[in-house]
């Protein structure tokens, strides 16, 4: 028996397109709406592996509770894990994971107001400095970044790209900004930081530079195990090299 099409009717068009599925974008979305598993990727945006144990103190919650959030996470691909002896140490799965966080605690908005003067000191030693994942973030990210678009290292379009003349400074302080067989991270890009809510340098120039931060004793980690405190050593250098005040950067992150 043949069947005719009723006139005036169209096949309808998917609309999502060909190998993507809502499931999927539900499940990535449904593994960060739990607020322990929330805060348990916001602890490692610190960029280094952590114990069950210690993300169990860091989020107020038991070991017990937080290992099973962490089995959902590692089998989200949002997280790995490398096994030592008895000891488990996970860590966020890549760069792209940790943008993925950080765009999100963008987007949810500022943090509440500290209950407590800890909690406002904790707060504002992040504000002031900190690591995103791998690189610098706060006022002194972004005044960093500034300086480098202001000295022509980095320029800025629709997001960052370094310079020649960038390259070639990067390169004379020792840092290699060159692609990797494999490698598909950006060498710029442009990261809107939470709490000054304009850009701070990420990619691969953004780790390269955080690094050689650390290794050089410009920054020491301090309190969070993300808020960095700028040394004697480290005002001196950014003094020079960027015609940075560390003192006025450190105000300018203090929350109003």
């Amino acid at each position: 028996m043949n069947r005719t099409r009723r006139p005036g009717r169209t096949p309808v068009e998917p609309l999502v397109p060909p190998g993507r599925d809502g499931r999927q974008l539900a499940a990535l979305a449904g593994l960060l709406a739990d607020g322990t598993r929330a805060s348990v990727c916001l602890a490692l945006l610190d960029g280094r592996a952590w114990t069950a144990g210690e993300l169990a103190r860091a989020v107020g919650v038991t070991p017990a509770t937080v290992s099973t959030h962490l089995d959902k996470l590692v089998a989200g691909e949002l997280l790995t894990e490398v096994r030592q002896g008895r000891h488990r140490y996970v860590r966020l799965a890549g760069p792209e994971t940790a943008q993925l966080v950080e765009d999100l605690s963008v987007r949810a908005g500022p943090p509440p107001r500290p209950h407590s003067l800890r909690s406002a000191s904790a707060g504002a030693a992040m504000a002031r400095a900190r690591t995103c994942y791998d690189h610098l973030a706060g006022a002194l990210g972004v005044a960093l970044t500034d300086a480098l678009l202001e000295r022509g290292l980095l320029q800025q379009s629709t997001g960052f790209a370094v310079t020649e003349a960038g390259v070639a400074w990067f390169a004379e302080l020792g840092m290699d900004l060159s692609v990797r067989p494999g490698n598909r991270r950006p060498m710029a890009r442009s990261c809107l930081d939470w709490t000054e809510r304009r850009p701070h340098l990420a990619g691969t120039a953004g780790a390269a530079l955080c690094a050689y931060a650390l290794r050089s004793g410009w920054c020491e980690r301090v309190g969070s195990r993300r808020a960095l405190r700028v040394t004697n050593r480290g005002r001196d250098a950014m003094a020079e090299l960027f015609g940075i005040d560390a003192g006025t950067v450190a105000a300018a992150g203090e929350p109003a």
